[in-house]
């Protein structure tokens, strides 16, 4: 049974990685304003061009659909073609597997840094991350998924968030968010906490990690956001503004 569900998913996940034709990247990058801008610990959120990244958009209601941690130059680690590598991510078909940063060059990007964490945590976190290479992809979770790339899921706006939680659930198992999700948790670094009050006084509360998305990276008040353009503090003054369109606000 198991050769047969393994053979199932390596069919779905050939299926769900295949590109979609319409992806559009909003504003181009450098690789070396990238890498500027990038400190050990920050999540780098991808907006991906594959079929699964659709279906995570969707039920998240994200530009979001893929989430990798920068843990620096200061490794050995690899890529899969023998390059230095600087994140570690979960990928659908070879699992926490090490990545160069030039994998994303061209696409929708987001730094979101843990502005809060103490040194010794962020290294904790990393080596969290480390540790964890070579663990398999949650394959539960991408036929799951699959099911949701009809045109118009029929999937209420409130149920959205548990679809993305219905992988296996198993802790030698991850997908992108819930590794990194977990990295944090085990140093205690909130990233969207579940806050209730007791006694007049605020209570987090750790929410599983399977039900986090890299949206919730975005969105969290404990992550600041970066943006490689704005810190090189370029004067809009100077821009070079298309003359006719100038002209047509105008008229």
């Amino acid at each position: 049974m198991r050769s047969v569900t393994r053979f199932l998913s390596q069919i779905i996940i050939r299926y769900i990685e295949k590109p979609v034709l319409n992806y559009q990247a909003h504003q181009f990058v450098p690789l070396t304003d990238l890498r500027a801008s990038l400190q050990p610990g920050d999540v780098l959120l991808v907006e991906g061009n594959q079929r699964i990244s659709t279906a995570i958009k969707y039920l998240t209601q994200s530009t979001w659909s893929h989430a990798a941690l920068y843990i620096g130059d200061d490794h050995t680690l690899k890529d899969e073609f023998g390059y230095p590598a600087c994140l570690i991510e979960a990928d659908v078909s070879r699992g926490a597997i090490a990545s160069s940063l030039t994998k994303y060059l061209g696409y929708n990007t987001r730094i979101c840094r843990p502005t809060l964490i103490t040194p010794d945590d962020r290294a904790a976190v990393i080596d969290y991350m480390i540790d964890a290479l070579g663990m398999a992809y949650d394959v539960k979770n991408v036929i799951d998924l699959a099911r949701y790339l009809l045109p118009q899921p029929p999937v209420p706006i409130k149920w959205r968030r548990r679809m993305i939680a219905l992988g296996s659930g198993e802790p030698s198992q991850a997908i992108c968010s819930t590794l990194i999700a977990r990295a944090f948790q085990s140093v205690g670094y909130p990233i969207l906490p579940d806050v209730t009050v007791e006694n007049q006084r605020e209570v987090l509360h750790i929410r599983h990690h399977s039900l986090f998305t890299p949206r919730d990276f975005d969105v969290s008040p404990y992550f600041d956001i970066v943006k490689p353009l704005i810190l090189k503090n370029p004067d809009y003054k100077n821009f070079n503004w298309h003359r006719q369109a100038i002209d047509s606000h105008e008229t």
